[in-house]
């Protein structure tokens, strides 16, 4: 499945995941923990399982993987029977990311990373420049974290470890189990924007297992919603199951606030990003405080050599300073142009200038959002929403 005489990061060869009644029976007991499952998950594709605990959404992901052997069924992976296949090559050949990282204790971050490539027989040199480049991808600096250990790092980092580790050998499919479920919410959320932004990159064939649904609306292309013994209740989009669940125990999982979580449904790039003026943090501060000019209340940014954002600073804060590195104050949030509309909106009211500072591929500065360019787009969202209704009115009445 996985095409391992080509490690880059950029090929985009998801395949497709078929599940046909799939069923799991445990001995001992009388109802099977998942029973006659059947669902094909697209190439390329997010597919988010949810459910409550106990619905079998976890045993259901495993079973791709042979983690957990299947009872009955047929699960085919690019048209492969994984049932025919050697399970620990086919363990290889599959990213795993679980809640709490998962990494081994006793080795480091490049090791733990490039375990599974060493597995499958690359070389020195290039398991090397493999780790340097998922650590680049994932956000961590190559120089300052390979050579640590997993209890140096925040549960926040172990898991940009964990993902870096489960994509290192290049693989076609990722599991991912609750990946963020031990972390702080703004760290989860961190986390969130960089696999949707590793996903607009990669294009992997992702199983996403969550019990949040406002998670699983802000990940998936696909959702499924599970009942008992992974019964799916719902399987569609995100704005198909906020709109229209199917039953009323759909309904509860989507909650109050369906209007609301639509923000998660349109992304930052999708709006026009505005700029602010910028000065490199070796530049004189002189030149910062020229570009912000005299105007009252404007704000720059002060990036890194990396073109990163790094500090708010007005041209009064510029001119009292000998180095911008200590101008202003630190940019403590961000999003990213995979972000939602929703975290742009958080983002925005925690700031104390009400503005959000986004971010490209890399980490590197893409420009700002504020609340009015936020608020028209849920203004439009409202309006594009009411025409179906509107338009449904007219038809009764003619």
């Amino acid at each position: 499945m996985a095409d391992n005489n080509n490690p880059g990061t950029t090929g985009g060869h998801g395949v497709e995941i078929h599940l046909e009644e799939v069923s799991k029976r445990y001995p001992g007991q009388q109802a099977p923990a998942v029973e006659s499952v059947t669902m094909t998950i697209p190439a390329g594709e997010t597919v988010v399982l949810v459910g409550p605990s106990g619905s079998g959404k976890t045993t259901t992901m495993r079973m791709i993987n042979r983690l957990i052997e299947p009872t009955s069924g047929k699960i085919s992976i690019a048209g492969e029977d994984v049932l025919a296949l050697d399970p620990d090559k086919l363990r290889r050949e599959i990213g795993y990311s679980i809640q709490q990282a998962g990494l081994f204790p006793h080795m480091t971050v490049g090791e733990n990373v490039g375990m599974v490539p060493g597995l499958v027989g690359w070389s020195k040199q290039r398991i090397a420049e493999r780790v340097e480049e998922m650590l680049d991808l994932v956000g961590l600096d190559p120089a300052e974290y390979t050579k640590r250990f997993p209890r140096q790092l925040s549960g926040g980092q172990q898991q940009r470890v964990g993902v870096a580790r489960a994509l290192a050998a290049n693989p076609p499919v990722l599991l991912m189990d609750e990946p963020f479920g031990a972390v702080d919410p703004i760290t989860r959320g961190v986390l969130q924007d960089e696999l949707m932004r590793l996903q607009a990159d990669l294009g992997k064939t992702i199983v996403f297992v969550t019990h949040d649904f406002d998670e699983a609306v802000k990940l998936g292309d696909r959702i499924a919603v599970l009942g008992e013994r992974s019964k799916i209740l719902q399987y569609d989009t995100p704005e198909a199951i906020l709109t229209n669940p199917a039953d009323d125990t759909v309904a509860g999982f989507v909650g109050a606030g369906a209007a609301l979580k639509q923000l998660t449904l349109r992304r930052v790039r999708d709006i026009d990003v505005t700029e602010v003026p910028t000065a490199k943090v070796d530049e004189a501060p002189s030149a910062l405080a020229e570009r912000l000019g005299s105007r009252r209340g404007a704000i720059g940014l002060v990036l890194d050599r990396r073109n990163r954002p790094l500090r708010w600073a007005t041209a009064r804060e510029a001119g009292a300073v000998a180095a911008l590195e200590r101008a202003g104050r630190p940019v403590e949030d961000s999003v990213s142009l995979a972000s939602t509309l929703q975290d742009a909106l958080e983002a925005i009211l925690t700031d104390d200038d009400g503005v959000a500072v986004v971010t490209g591929k890399r980490g590197e500065y893409a420009g700002v959002v504020d609340i009015d360019t936020v608020m028209n787009a849920i203004k439009a969202l409202r309006e594009e929403n009411a025409e179906p209704d509107e338009a449904a009115v007219a038809g009764a009445g003619s």
